[in-house]
């Protein structure tokens, strides 16, 4: 007789909810895999901003060795060897080859990504110039045929990046968590902003605290460190609150898979957003923690060059999120 509907649909309701946590759970599986596993077995250069610098026809067979890598790299000339290392410590470009009277030499940056710099170790001996007769030119001194400079190196506490990418979910969790527990606890308005503003300026302090001060794993002033942990919290916090404030306890949920299961999957903080299946490199740039990464790249180990779009990226996040809890509940009191 417990199988018989009641008046209330109450068999009826248990079934559906059945359904939906049968289907549900084997569907947010398979798109976590997705969005997690894919990307990371589709890592591969895809117009990876690389600089040539040296005279113009050992260049030119330089850029035609790259040509013949379809897709892989977009290639920029420099004057100079001098000019292409300001573009690698200002983040326009990954890395170079530098081609003189010593010899061909490959100029990485593996605190931009410790991925691409083993790329271009990798495929040194390949890119240099052939001599007329076809062979590859010889060094003087019996130095190996293509050197390798680390212009911008990263850590010693973390010299393959594996660190740094591993910090971005950690952060990301913080922000949900802030913001989640902002929106459940019932509180509103100011009261809800004044929490997000006050709580993650903490995590800034602690993360840099982590990140920098014990693990090595972030150079540069502690305190531009610690803000941009800080901005990065606090734009997925509000994030998460906003849309609460907006869809109800759905939106924590929209919130919570919009950074975690998309945003960081697709940030590039482990190898950079040019070695990411497009346009998952690009989109991965538009969300909170692929801007938080790549911010923290850029006051870490780059002297805050390429920091501005990052930043304004954040604010973005931010301003939208506390506005939606600040406009949700003016229009609650209507």
């Amino acid at each position: 007789m417990s199988d018989i509907p009641d008046a209330s649909g109450g068999s009826a309701g248990s079934a559906h909810r059945l359904l939906v946590v049968i289907v549900a759970v084997p569907l947010l599986a398979a798109f976590a895999l997705w969005a997690f596993a894919w990307p990371a077995a589709r890592m591969a250069p895809r117009d990876l901003p690389l600089g040539v610098a040296g005279p113009p026809a050992a260049v030119s067979q330089v850029e035609h060795r790259l040509a013949e890598r379809e897709g892989m790299f977009e290639v920029r000339q420099f004057a100079d060897e001098d000019a292409a290392r300001r573009a690698i410590e200002q983040r326009k470009i990954y890395g170079a080859v530098v081609v003189s009277a010593q010899g061909p030499r490959i100029l990485t940056a593996s605190a931009a990504s410790p991925a691409v710099a083993q790329l271009l170790r990798e495929s040194a001996a390949s890119l240099q110039p052939k001599a007329p007769g076809g062979d590859k030119r010889p060094s003087e001194g019996g130095a190996p045929l293509t050197a390798v400079e680390d212009v911008v190196p990263a850590p010693a506490g973390d010299p393959r990046g594996s660190a740094f990418g591993a910090s971005i979910l950690p952060l990301v969790l913080s922000g949900v968590a802030a913001g989640a527990l902002t929106a459940l606890s019932g509180l509103r308005g100011a009261r809800a902003v004044g929490a997000l503003v006050a709580c993650t300026p903490l995590v800034g302090l602690v993360g840099a605290g982590v990140a920098h001060s014990w693990l090595g794993v972030l150079e540069g002033p502690w305190w531009l460190v610690a803000g941009g942990i800080t901005l990065t919290t606090l734009a997925v916090a509000a994030t998460v609150a906003g849309l609460h404030a907006v869809l109800g306890k759905p939106g924590v949920a929209v919130g919570a898979l919009l950074v975690v299961l998309l945003g960081n999957p697709f940030s590039g903080a482990a190898g950079g957003p040019h070695v990411l299946p497009e346009p998952l490199g690009t989109l991965g740039q538009l969300l909170p923690p692929g801007a938080g990464a790549s911010l923290l790249r850029s006051v870490s180990f780059f002297d805050g060059a390429a920091a501005g779009t990052p930043v304004l990226v954040l604010a973005a996040w931010a301003v939208a999120g506390l506005l939606g809890v600040v406009l949700a509940r003016s229009r609650s009191q209507a």
